[in-house]
């Protein structure tokens, strides 16, 4: 028969047999929209109202009034977490990462099984050689999210990260799927110096997915950002900046802090105003704020992602020539830029076009492999500033193959893929940590296999419903990644006081969800 070429990732997905695109979530899964960047100047008097973190130094009598206004130095601390939000229903199960049976993701399925998730017969995990542990998490070794992995990231890098895949249903083709984890991840600790939370898309979850409504927190709701430049209008300086040099301009500042807490506490008895009244705290505040602000922000290369050399040239995560002809390696870098560097707390990469059952295999294995070089990148860029990361990664319901096999030379020789299929979905995370590998949980006679499949699939590649609470429930699977997120904190014990109204179940239950030993503890010192 004669088989379609192959869409370049920019492509969009025309022929599909779905309805005429009706909605922003249906353009952006077929590739058909990409989010338009928009240039955000937050004013200096309401950028720090928590954040995370503040590395330079102020004068030492304004230094000590930096806590007080809200200026932490510790600040939250806690694991950066970047999740991609893959629109349409990717493949996610068995051609990319592992999902096995009841004792893990080597509890190989049937053949059949495998077929559906479009691994042919002579490629299954079961023969020697289709089975790649190099992240810890059992990927298949013709897998395209690991081939993008493994080409953006070090041996080093690879060596200490670890991860775990979450067998579970969602729906296809919808934007009801509360899969979106920000606001729980900021309810957990996370924040950050600039911004709570960030997302490439303008929506209310910040990606393609909505979150589960009981987490909604308007303080936290991401703020745009999808290109360099998003990063760098962030913060603005004003014009002092510029016509004094940044040291100047930060000394002019906190002149005028000194001057304003002189007038205040002249006038304070006159007026009856308290010391700690919220009048008196705005105006001093803002001008230390202001000046802190410029100290480390004044200049503009600290937020330039274009000028960050871990991540663009020679020596860069992304060749200074795929960066400038690739949208989505850019909007990944902005957003890793901003919650690696603790400037935001979290983060959502939404990518589009993963609705991919075209007839044809080669469009999807292209659309993975980009996807795996993205989430790669974050990784990488982890590593080279030294510092903790979780990457966490769902679709929107998956694919499934009728077994007809793509013998082209991006098909790879594996099945295409026909329809959409939510009963073959799955989710998973990795968790890099600088010089250690994360461990596995060793306890209560669960075996480490189990721990990293949160779940099982049934022998003919469908999820397992009653699993877990989070395989036939989106919203619970939300519950579940939060729990491992905390569990990397040493924080179980306190996921129910933070999520009271969780649904896991009781403490056993919650420990057969949990997959790793603490990386940190509570807090990144």
């Amino acid at each position: 028969m004669k088989r379609n070429a192959p869409l370049h990732p920019d492509a969009p997905l025309r022929l599909l047999d779905h309805g005429k695109p009706m909605n922003r979530r249906e353009f952006i899964a077929r590739g058909l929209l990409r989010g338009a960047g928009l240039v955000s100047s937050i004013g200096v008097m309401s950028l720090f109202s928590n954040p995370r973190a503040a590395y330079a130094t102020l004068a030492p009598d304004l230094e000590a009034l930096k806590g007080p206004c809200g200026i932490a130095v510790a600040g939250a601390g806690k694991i950066p977490f970047i999740c991609f939000d893959l629109a349409g229903g990717a493949s996610i199960a068995g051609s990319n990462v592992l999902v096995g049976g009841q004792s893990g993701q080597e509890d190989f399925l049937s053949t059949a099984g495998y077929s559906r998730l479009g691994v042919p017969g002579n490629m299954v995990p079961s023969l020697p050689g289709f089975v790649n542990r190099q992240l810890g998490l059992a990927f298949h070794s013709d897998s395209q999210f690991l081939a993008g992995i493994l080409e953006k990231t070090s041996v080093g890098t690879q060596s200490f990260t670890n991860g775990a895949v979450i067998p579970a249903r969602s729906e296809n083709d919808t934007a009801n799927n509360p899969h979106n984890p920000l606001y729980g991840i900021f309810r957990a600790g996370a924040n950050g110096e600039l911004l709570a939370t960030v997302g490439s898309r303008s929506s209310d979850s910040g990606g393609n997915s909505v979150f589960p409504p009981a987490m909604f927190d308007a303080s936290a709701r991401p703020t745009k950002v999808d290109r360099p430049s998003d990063v760098t209008g962030l913060v603005s300086t004003g014009k002092l900046v510029g016509l004094l040099d940044q040291s100047d301009a930060v000394a002019v500042m906190e002149s005028i802090a000194r001057i304003s807490r002189m007038k205040l506490d002249s006038v304070t008895p006159g007026l009856g105003i308290s010391g700690d009244d919220v009048l008196r705290d705005m105006i001093e505040c803002g001008y230390i704020k202001a000046a802190d602000i410029a100290d480390r922000f004044g200049n503009p290369a600290a937020l330039n992602v274009d000028l960050d050399t871990d991540i663009v040239g020679d020596d860069g995560i992304f060749s200074s020539a795929e960066f400038a002809s690739d949208g989505e390696f850019r909007k990944t870098a902005s957003i890793m830029k901003l919650v690696v560097n603790g400037y935001a707390g979290a983060g959502c990469v939404t990518l589009g076009g993963y609705d991919y059952h075209t007839g044809e295999r080669g469009t999807g294995e292209l659309r993975d492999l980009r996807a795996g070089r993205c989430i790669g990148a974050c990784l990488e860029y982890a590593a080279r500033r030294n510092t903790p990361l979780m990457v966490y990664v769902f679709s929107d319901g998956s694919v499934a193959s009728n077994g007809r096999i793509d013998d082209s030379e991006n098909g790879r020789g594996k099945g295409e893929w026909t329809g959409d299929s939510s009963a073959t979905a799955a989710s998973f995370f990795l968790v890099y940590n600088p010089g250690n590998q994360p461990q596995l949980v060793d306890a209560s006679g669960i075996s480490l296999a189990r721990r990293q499949q949160l779940g099982y699939m049934r022998s003919d590649g469908s999820v397992e419903t009653s699993a877990t609470p989070a395989a036939n429930n989106p919203n619970l699977l939300v519950e579940a990644v939060l729990l491992n997120y905390m569990a990397l904190h040493g924080e179980v014990g306190e996921f129910a006081t933070r999520f009271p109204s969780h649904s896991l179940g009781n403490a056993t239950s919650l420990d057969r969800l949990t997959a790793f030993q603490p990386i940190v503890s509570g807090t990144i010192p």
